[in-house]
Formats: structure tokens, C-alpha cells, sequence
């Protein structure tokens, strides 16, 4: 799926450190396709042992929705399972924003059509309480231009992308399609080596 621009509210998870197994746990990794993997997405906090739901966990909140995580420090850290991003992708989140990430969730976020974006830490606590104070803020994400502009707040923050990675967000691309994409390119330096071999 391509990503452009997300113009969407948010969610509030102002935890730190918070791991993939919290993010998908552990008993949920037996499928090894990509989907159903959301209706688990933080499933030891977003429901009792006996199944019901928890009135107070934030994706439980009618007050808050949309395709955005705002989320603590040191987000994705533990183990370097993709089921994570998988969960967060099949759940319909496209971004999350947080003040750090663990490199490999990072990665698999990216390998996913998720943009993680990484803030300043007062950036991100002002983001943050103002989503508390107004559940209905818009946050705006253009991912060509690389920013983030919450009009509420009246700010527009640039944020940083590995240029391979957005090529790959823009184009909808994962890394084989990124290839397949560059078969032209790939025949004609080939050919070129053949026609230098024979020179």
C-alpha cells in the first residue's frame, strides 16, 4: 500500500519501553501470514484473562481513534519479531510516533508500510498532552516533503528517513518489488557488460 500523506487523530500510549511481546505476545506467533495478527494487538492489556474487554486501556476508549500511535520512549524494544509490525499494520495503524526506537522493530516497520517517526522528547510529551486536552487533533504526516504538522499546536517538525525506505513507502514497494521495479536497469547493465566483454 502506498503511503503519501496521513491526515488523521491519534492514540495516546505514553508508555516507555514497550516491548514486542506487550505489542504481539509470544502465543499469538503460530500463523505465518501477515493477517489477523491486529485482533491480538496489545491483546494482555486490551483484554481480562477471562476475555473481557479493559475499560481502561486507551484502544479501548471511544474517545480515541485513528492511524496513528503516539507512544513512550524506546518503542518495539525485545525481541526482533515481525509480528509486531504486523500486528500494528493489521490492526490499520500507518505511523507511530515515539522519541525512540529499537533499530530492528524500526526495520520491520519500515519492511511493512509503517513510518516510524522519531521526535524530540518535548516534542513528544507536548504531542501527547494536547491529544489528552483535544481527543479530535489532527495530525498531519507528508512523508515526500518529511514532515509532521499538528495545526493545533501551530508547529511543523521535519523528521528524518533512510532515502531507500521512503522510495519504498511512496511506491508501495517491499524490497522485491523494489527490484522487480529496476529490471530495465538491471538488463541494460548487463547488456552493457556483455557488449564490454566483447569489445
Amino acid at each position: 500500500m502506498k503511503f503519501t500523506k496521513i491526515n488523521s487523530t491519534a492514540i495516546p500510549l505514553p508508555i516507555e519501553n514497550i516491548d514486542t511481546d506487550q505489542i504481539i505476545p509470544a502465543r499469538f506467533l503460530k500463523a505465518t501470514t501477515r493477517e489477523g495478527f491486529g485482533e491480538n494487538l496489545f491483546r494482555d492489556w486490551r483484554y481480562e484473562k477471562n476475555g473481557d474487554t479493559r475499560a481502561d486501556f486507551v484502544l479501548n476508549d471511544a474517545r480515541y481513534s485513528g492511524k496513528i500511535i503516539v507512544a513512550g520512549k524506546n518503542f518495539g524494544c525485545g525481541s526482533s519479531r515481525e509480528h509486531a509490525a504486523w500486528a500494528i499494520a493489521d490492526y490499520g495503524f500507518r505511523v507511530v510516533i515515539s522519541s525512540f526506537f529499537a533499530d530492528i522493530f524500526k526495520g520491520n516497520a519500515l519492511n511493512n508500510g509503517i513510518l516510524p517517526i522519531q521526535v524530540e522528547e518535548d516534542i513528544l510529551q507536548t504531542i501527547l498532552q494536547q491529544i489528552y486536552q483535544n481527543p479530535e487533533t489532527k495530525i498531519q504526516v507528508d512523508l515526500e516533503k518529511q514532515t509532521v504538522e499538528v495545526p493545533d499546536l501551530n508547529f511543523n517538525i521535519t523528521f528524518d528517513i533512510d532515502a531507500y525506505k521512503k522510495t519504498c513507502l511512496l511506491n508501495g514497494y517491499d524490497d522485491f518489488d523494489y527490484i522487480l521495479n529496476q529490471k530495465e536497469a538491471i538488463e541494460q547493465f548487463e547488456q552493457n557488460r556483455v557488449d564490454a566483454f566483447f569489445l
